[in-house]
């Protein structure tokens, strides 16, 4: 009987059926016989072979052949999802008790068992197919008898043991990488070698070096790399420049942050004899230096982008090429791609050319040197910095009236010591200064990626966008119902959405909620990501977008220099549509990898920060509630911590995920995302990364 229904599921895996019709088909008509029918049935379903959906069974596709996907753990090591490789399948729950030697990130072969889950799939873990971690860093403890790394990543849920002879010169308190990990059962612990010393734990080399490592970040250069590098010549020969358009008499400069190092795009602006402007976007050409088939471009591959730290930048290429050679350093002749437009006085677009060019930046100025030079509307180059603001913020209204989402992301800005110790933590502002690049930047990437569009009679010309998808309904009707519970209106139903986001993100300018309702307003957005399929950026509301303005930090940038010259030249594309989006996958997930590389640097230097603060008082916003807690912002710092739902004495709180907020039993009081609290600091521990504050009555 259980061969036979084995053998009718395979054969109709898409069949819904109720055991009485299942029993027609198989011509079963005695009672006993169809007594045992059902015995086999939900024999089947405990095995996960079939699964019952209301009264009927249907073949359970997750069980045949092997069950492939990624261990994602959950919190301390609880519980975890396997994410199948099949992506149209349910991920599965894997119980801690059940991971067997795997960790977090690997690949993993699992079994589905009978699930007490409700509907979701649960597995156990048979095997692992490839670890994700070669080397785990933690810091060296000793217990009495043996030595364990405690990772620093608190999802590799198990310390790693390391015998005497595998130390090294390595003590107790250092942070270390750890590697040749052998785990072979998970009644025991895995084993290692020490194979690098990063410094003292809580060092700032060591903590920068942790993150590195944790993220997958190469840090230093391949030797290979740095020779290229080293051998590139500063002078630019004459042969190249007079194949260029010569911009090294006009008034062009940068304007970057002060600590900047890398120079990548600088900015002109002219009057022309017919009353309009002419305004130029110039780019370092990476591109020039940066040569397929060398060492440098296929490690610029490998980064696909620079990473920034706190007080310390991973860059994508040499230093001899980003701070030196590439970067549009004043009074030095460097060569550039120049997206140079002719503009009314009203900021209408009358022409544009792309050319490849030479320069000679006149000024670097810093966001603040140019602040205050509108501020007092006088200074160095007053008047081009003028025109070009006001042409910046008629762009800017434009943009916005055509449905373009403003989204205000605070960030946080760290005054180190010498030793790379936190002494001040300040919010970034964003102003004028800051507005005018971006604006020239956004128009420059625009102008890029509309020229490629195909004209009449021509090829469509393989190339690389960026572009943001519309918003998920489900997502966005669940921002309407959180801005609600905040006395604030959002129409999910209304055929301009992003104008609604628009009217609502000004609405919160300047009150302490403003950066929660922002943050739950990206958090319902889809993610930008790289693509050779244009569909549009929804956030810009642009129909065409790229990255064209920062080569020497994303490669993606360094790419599209290529294809604008190829195309412009009516050159043979170099690389295929396939090629091209395996470069855009590579780099959105490298991207993404950065962010949580640069939050995770913040978070540490924040916990660094609040470390000798515990027993303060400070005022901040709740970002985040779930069943055991609640998280607060700190309006000061933007350093987030946990309030314990157990640690609130004063009632007995139940969560309510629809309404965004804990209700107290007893008082009825009520706490919602987004409340303005004063709390006390009693916690900060750096090893679990974890800061615990106590809510302070009002």
């Amino acid at each position: 009987m259980k061969k036979e229904l084995i053998a009718y599921f395979k054969n109709h895996p898409s069949l819904k059926i109720k055991s009485k019709d299942l029993a027609k088909q198989l011509d079963i008509v005695e009672e006993h016989a169809y007594a045992e029918l059902k015995h086999f049935l939900h024999m089947l379903t405990e095995e996960g072979f079939i699964k019952r959906e209301g009264k009927r069974y249907i073949f359970n596709a997750y069980k045949s052949g092997k069950l492939i996907g990624t261990l994602q753990i959950v919190g301390d090591g609880d519980y975890g999802f396997v994410i199948l490789k099949d992506k149209n399948s349910k991920d599965v729950f894997v119980a801690g008790k059940n991971f067997n030697v795997a960790l977090d990130g690997d690949l993993v072969e699992i079994s589905l068992i009978a699930s007490h889950r409700g509907k979701s799939l649960e597995g156990v873990i048979l095997n692992v197919v490839e670890r994700k971690r070669n080397e785990i860093v933690g810091t060296l403890q000793k217990s009495k008898s043996f030595f364990f790394i405690k990772p620093d990543d608190q999802k590799i849920h198990r310390d790693i043991y390391v015998s005497a002879n595998k130390l090294g010169s390595a003590k107790a308190g250092d942070k270390v990488v750890v590697g040749d990990i052998v785990w072979k059962a998970p009644q025991l612990n895995p084993e290692g070698k020490i194979k690098e010393i990063l410094g003292k734990a809580g060092s700032y080399d060591a903590e920068i070096s942790s993150i590195a490592r944790e993220f997958g970040l190469t840090y230093k250069f391949p030797k290979e790399v740095e020779r290229e590098a080293e051998a590139i010549p500063e002078i630019i020969p004459q042969s190249e420049i007079k194949k260029r358009l010569d911009l090294r008499d006009k008034t062009i400069f940068t304007i970057d942050p002060e600590d900047a190092k890398d120079f990548d795009d600088a900015v002109s602006i002219e009057n022309l004899s017919n009353g309009n402007y002419q305004v130029g976007i110039h780019i370092a050409d990476v591109s020039h230096y940066v040569r397929e088939g060398t060492a440098i471009y296929e490690e610029a591959i490998k980064r696909a982008t620079s990473v920034y730290l706190v007080g310390k930048v991973i860059p994508m290429l040499p230093e001899k090429l980003s701070n030196s050679i590439c970067s549009l350093v004043p009074n030095k002749d460097r060569l550039t791609y120049s997206v140079i437009v002719e503009m009314t006085p009203r900021s209408k677009i009358v022409s544009y050319e792309i050319h490849k060019s030479i320069i000679n930046s006149k000024r670097r100025f810093t966001y603040d040197e140019v602040q205050e030079i509108l501020d007092n509307k006088e200074g160095e180059l007053w008047d081009e910095i003028n025109q070009l603001n006001k042409i910046a913020q008629t762009l800017r209204q434009k943009r916005m009236s055509k449905g373009s989402i403003n989204f205000f992301s605070p960030e946080v800005k760290f005054r180190l010591d010498k030793n790379g110790v936190p002494v001040e933590i300040k919010i970034k502002e964003v102003r004028d200064s800051h507005k005018l690049v971006e604006e020239f930047m956004l128009l420059a990437n625009q102008i890029v990626a509309q020229h490629v569009q195909p004209k009449e009679n021509k090829k469509t010309f393989p190339f690389v966008y960026r572009i943001h998808d519309l918003p998920d309904k489900e997502k966005i009707l669940e921002f309407a119902r959180f801005v609600k519970t905040l006395g604030y209106h959002f129409d999910p139903n209304s055929a301009n959405k992003s104008k609604q986001f628009q009217m609502l993100l000004d609405e919160v300018v300047g009150k302490e909620e403003e950066a929660v309702v922002n943050e739950v307003a990206i958090r319902s957005m889809a993610k930008a990501v790289y693509s050779t399929k244009n569909i549009g950026h929804y956030g810009l509301g642009f129909k065409y977008y790229t990255h064209f303005t920062s080569p020497i930090r994303r490669f993606p940038d360094l790419i599209v220099h290529n294809l604008i010259h190829r195309f412009n030249s009516n050159l043979e594309k170099n690389l295929s549509l396939e090629e091209l989006e395996e470069i855009c996958n590579h780099s959105s997930a490298q991207e993404r990898n950065a962010v949580n590389a640069e939050r995770m640097s913040v978070k540490l230097k924040q916990i660094e920060y609040l470390k000798g603060k515990v027993g303060e008082e400070f005022h901040g916003v709740v970002s985040g509630i779930t069943h055991f807690g609640i998280f607060i912002e700190l309006s000061q710092t933007l350093s987030e911590g946990l309030i314990k739902l157990r640690d609130m004495h004063d009632d007995f709180y139940v969560y309510d995920e629809k309404n965004y907020s804990i209700n107290g039993k007893r008082t009825g009081r009520r706490i919602r995302l987004g409340d303005k609290v004063n709390v006390k600091l009693v916690r900060v521990d750096e090893e679990k990364r974890e800061i615990d504050f106590i809510l302070l009555e009002d």
